[in-house]
């Protein structure tokens, strides 16, 4: 076979292959899309697992407070402003975070 047309087949050929892998490729755009979305709808899972997990740890706050005061240690005030401060906080940061994102 000629030279020159063992070159045209090949650069045809890299022109087909350049071209139906061009076609294949996206912007990307399309994949950000399909994460932002399933990201989204984690979201409401996410912010009520918080909240009961801010319930759970009032309630074991409570009980450990009431232990506390029952024996009369001192620092009783102290471990029931942590505890009730760790509880807000997770309240807070849930509620935040849903509205910082539009939820």
């Amino acid at each position: 076979m000629n030279r020159s047309l063992k070159g045209k087949r090949l650069a045809a050929t890299a022109i087909a292959l350049l071209t139906a892998t061009a076609a294949i490729a996206q912007d990307g755009t399309s994949g950000i899309n399909a994460a932002t979305t399933q990201v989204k709808s984690y979201f409401s899972a996410g912010t009520s697992l918080m909240y009961a997990i801010g319930a759970i740890v009032g309630l074991v706050g409570a009980v450990k407070v009431y232990n506390k005061w029952n024996h009369g240690e001192p620092d009783t005030g102290k471990v029931a402003a942590a505890w009730f401060g760790s509880c807000i906080f997770l309240v807070v940061v849930a509620t935040v975070l849903k509205s910082f994102f539009g939820m």
